[in-house]
């Protein structure tokens, strides 16, 4: 495989298996690994998958091309190819069509995956770089521990402005709420808000609110105003209100941005404690979202603490 014309990178040793048959897309992944720096661990068709697997040592990255591959075949290979990532300490890039999205989601959503939809070669060479960079180099996985330790850090920084948001918002309403029962009769002179009962909250204010977000499309540009984190919590928080179930693809439409950067910020959620995943117990190749007791708690407060003071959550 042709080296990367850009030189000695960190990412020069990294081992990388690419899991594809013949076609287009294995030579998109080979020349995603060659422009990201990293040195080709050999390709294995899927039909080879299997035992190959079975048999891998050493390895940094597994390039996967799944677009074209059977859901049956998939089933059979996708949690072998989680459970060497774990064993080995590597990373995954794995490029799927969205109709692959739960069954791919069910085995390999967050932790050491990124989950590319419909990628262009530089979209597959741009995550190969970001995965080597956090990939175990030969003989050194006490340094990839710290790389990891670092990336867990700033993941948990990106998305603890969220976390702290909502339990400021639900220790406040708390707070509210005290204080009123304190003061029936407004003593102390500021403007009583009425009492909310949080099981007034229903999934019709939810609903509504992502209607009103969604409005806004039609008056300026499409995704100028992109917030898939806020989107898919109030999405679940609708769901679970109405009880009901969100699959990943699901909850990838309602981020209302691209697949692959929904799959992201999913798997940011899922890490930072917010989402859950549960499986589907009558279908091994679909996964559900729900939103953490935490994330839950924060929603209910955020919205009671709109409610009772008259504003228009948005």
């Amino acid at each position: 495989m042709a080296r990367s014309a850009v030189g000695p990178t960190y990412t020069d040793g990294i081992p990388a298996l690419i899991i594809s048959d013949e076609g287009p897309e294995g030579a998109a992944a080979e020349a995603a690994v060659a422009l990201a720096g990293g040195r080709g661990g050999g390709r294995v068709a899927w039909s080879g998958a299997v035992e190959r697997l079975d048999r891998q040592a050493a390895l940094g990255l597994m390039m996967v091309e799944a677009e074209h591959v059977p859901d049956s075949l998939l089933e059979e290979v996708l949690p072998r190819i989680a459970a060497l990532a774990e064993a080995a300490g590597a990373r995954i890039v794995i490029a799927l069509t969205d109709r692959q999205i739960d069954l791919v989601a069910a085995h390999l959503l967050a932790g050491r995956a990124e989950l590319l939809c419909t990628p262009s070669v530089a979209d597959r060479a741009a995550a190969a770089a970001a995965a080597m960079a956090m990939a175990p180099r030969p003989g050194d996985r006490l340094q990839d521990t710290t790389r990891d330790a670092e990336r867990l850090k700033r993941l948990n920084a990106e998305v603890a402005r969220i976390v702290k948001v909502l339990a400021r918002l639900t220790r406040e309403s708390e707070a509210t709420m005290t204080t009123d029962a304190e003061d029936p009769a407004g003593e102390s002179g500021e403007e009583m808000l009425p009492e909310v009962d949080p099981k007034s909250i229903t999934a019709r204010d939810v609903r509504e609110t992502i209607r009103v977000r969604r409005l806004r499309d039609q008056f300026f540009q499409r995704g100028m105003f992109e917030d898939p984190a806020w989107d898919m919590l109030l999405d679940l928080y609708a769901a679970e209100l109405e009880r009901s179930q969100v699959s990943v693809s699901s909850l990838c439409i309602a981020a209302s941005v691209a697949p692959t950067t929904a799959l992201r910020w999913i798997a940011k959620m899922t890490e930072a404690g917010l989402f859950v995943r549960q499986a589907d117990p009558f279908d091994k190749r679909r996964a559900y979202m729900a939103l953490s007791p935490a994330a839950r708690d924060g929603m209910e407060g955020y919205f009671v603490s709109m409610k009772r003071a008259g504003l228009i959550v948005a």
